[in-house]
């Protein structure tokens, strides 16, 4: 992939977030995009498929099958046309939120769809405390107001259930923000716990899973952060 095309970071802040402590005083610049076009207008011209193999979605896929609860009503957040969820899920309702409408309608296990751009409006749709799971595959990379985001899913999921943040090494550097594309992939892995523990989730969890070596079709490193909002809060 390369580095980040541009010098928009306080060099000590990216050494702060190496060391895992807390996301202070990131240069306003670092969630800038290379491309400033309207999100809708690019990702409609994007294809539908997953930038991640086959390998590493089977990965994401058997992380939700162990982690989301059972037949709760789940919000997948920029959902894209591929939810990987388990074919034998059954969900109370699962809702999928994303930026582009056609890939919205190519994902056919969706209970509800909405449009949004979570740049241009952060704030989500839905009630407090009404999600039994929260998903995000392949989308902290794009975010320009990912706190504010995040916020939002801690306030609209209940106590004690999953708010899962899932990526692989892959992104598009046109939209990807500045900061995640000056992180290595461990770094991003901090980054996340990082917002997560400052907007309140707790519990936090971290894995990753790489690639068999013996399977060459598989080539993605899938990374995972699951945070929690803490009962009573």
């Amino acid at each position: 992939m390369g580095g980040c095309p541009y010098d928009v970071t306080d060099k000590r802040d990216v050494r702060r977030l190496r060391r895992g402590k807390a996301v202070e005083g990131i240069h306003e610049k670092a969630f800038i995009q290379a491309n400033n076009e309207p999100d809708d207008e690019f990702f409609s011209r994007q294809g539908l498929d997953s930038l991640m193999d086959m390998g590493a979605r089977t990965a994401v896929t058997a992380l939700y099958r162990t982690t989301l609860p059972v037949g709760g009503r789940t919000l997948d957040v920029m959902a894209g046309a591929m939810s990987h969820m388990p074919e034998d899920a059954v969900f109370q309702e699962l809702i999928g939120l994303d930026v582009n409408q056609a890939a919205l309608d190519a994902n056919n296990v969706l209970s509800l769809a909405t449009v949004q751009n979570l740049n241009t409006t952060p704030q989500l749709p839905f009630e407090d405390q009404s999600f039994d799971g929260v998903v995000m595959c392949d989308g902290l990379a794009y975010l320009t107001q990912p706190q504010v985001v995040f916020e939002e899913i801690y306030r609209v999921l209940k106590p004690n259930v999953p708010f899962i943040v899932s990526f692989s090494d892959r992104f598009l550097p046109e939209k990807a923000v500045a900061i995640w594309q000056a992180l290595e992939p461990e770094d991003r892995v901090r980054f996340t716990s990082a917002l997560m523990a400052r907007t309140g989730f707790t519990d936090l969890d971290t894995g990753e899973v790489a690639p068999p070596e013996d399977l060459t079709a598989w080539k993605d490193t899938v990374r995972a952060v699951i945070g929690r909002r803490p009962a009573g809060q």
